[in-house]
């Protein structure tokens, strides 16, 4: 007897096979549980179940490890950033090298720190940092110049809550696959099929499953009713749902994986991942002609962001003129993106559908290749 409950608490503790990673959940330390969804908890963890050796040099190798993540996540958000804008801003010429360069070297830091991470927190810390410090630099710099009124900070504050608030909606979750989600279709086809016989008063023989006799039935439909089995998670899934490798999830409508949100974009949250965006580059335009207006006010608002004389002449001035320009090549990026998104909505189809549209040479490039056309209209 004592023997089998050494075995049944050695197969409970044992090290996770290769394919069946456990999670730290999964352990008895159930108040460790808050600290799930992370690989570096879950690999010391392990380590500690083995009796091995921490790597990172604390005592306890959960807190060592929360510790080497928050390390990698922030220094480039709390250090990077800052340091480069003011080199930027020491010269225009150093501006434009510095700017040029700085996304060559996140991409650089990323890749060297998070290559082996599929998901990361590096690019929404960035995110939200550069946000945090672009508005303080807005209160503590330009608006003691006196040039912005007080319904102005207030639209540009209730703009940057707004944008925080619609990506906490837009975290959420994108409207992952469930088993439970093909039953209850089942069973609501099943319902459906049942009342249209009794309504005909005859049973229909070769129905489909959404009530439309298989004769009838258009291709459009029978894609639609069509439901197929993931390879990776081995569950049933509705049409137009893919699988993400990143967050190892089936997703409904998947459109794409934002490494800027650190989650996937579905049906479940595309709405506000698109309001996200609207927002975020409404407010940073709205700001940055605020900024431009403040530090030249004898320029066109057009022509300030390329000519602005005498911003050099001091460091806080020139620092936020740097700053207006990093937030332009930001908001510059983000409008692409939305642009790309609303197209692809217009022409009814997915990133991820545009994607393998584009591998498998079954769909066309229009409007400069903003747009993929697969030809396959699905409501």
């Amino acid at each position: 007897l004592h023997l089998q409950q050494a075995i049944m608490q050695w197969e409970k503790l044992k090290p996770p096979e290769p394919d069946d990673p456990m999670c730290c959940c999964e352990c008895d330390l159930y108040q460790l549980g808050c600290c799930c969804n992370c690989e570096d908890l879950d690999e010391s963890f392990n380590r500690w179940l083995k009796d091995k050796p921490s790597t990172s040099g604390f005592q306890f190798p959960v807190f060592g490890a929360m510790v080497d993540n928050l390390e990698i996540s922030m220094i480039p958000a709390l250090l990077m950033l800052p340091l480069l804008l003011k080199v930027a801003a020491l010269h225009c010429l150093l501006g434009m090298i510095v700017l040029t360069a700085l996304p060559g070297l996140v991409l650089w830091y990323y890749y060297a720190t998070h290559r082996k991470k599929r998901r990361t927190l590096f690019f929404l810390t960035l995110a939200l940092y550069s946000l945090a410090y672009m508005y303080y630099l807005f209160i503590t710099e330009i608006l003691p110049r006196g040039d912005i009124s007080q319904l102005q900070v207030c639209t540009v504050t209730a703009g940057m809550i707004f944008t925080i608030v619609s990506l906490i909606h837009t975290k959420r979750g994108p409207g992952f696959v469930s088993a439970s989600l093909h039953e209850a279709h089942s069973h609501s086809q099943e319902a459906k099929k049942e009342s249209t016989q009794v309504n005909n008063g005859s049973i229909q023989l070769g129905a489909s499953p959404s009530g439309t006799p298989a004769a009838l039935q258009t291709p459009k439909e029978a894609l639609r009713a069509k439901w197929s089995r993931c390879p990776v998670c081995k569950i049933m899934r509705p049409p137009r749902a893919g699988h993400c490798r990143t967050c190892g999830s089936c997703v409904q409508r998947l459109d794409h994986h934002c490494i800027w949100i650190n989650s996937c974009v579905g049906q479940a949250n595309h709405r506000s991942f698109l309001l996200t965006l609207s927002v975020f580059v409404l407010t940073s335009l709205y700001g940055i002609s605020l900024v431009l207006c403040s530090l030249c006010p004898r320029q066109y608002l057009m022509t300030a962001l390329f000519y602005c004389p005498g911003v050099y002449s001091q460091s806080s001035t020139a620092l936020c003129f740097t700053c207006a320009w990093y937030s332009s090549i930001v908001a510059g990026g983000l409008l692409y993106l939305l642009v790309a998104q609303v197209l692809n909505i217009s022409f009814n189809v997915t990133e991820r559908e545009a994607q393998l549209a584009l591998r498998n040479k079954t769909g066309q490039s229009r409007l400069w290749g903003l747009v993929v056309d697969t030809g396959d209209h699905i409501v």
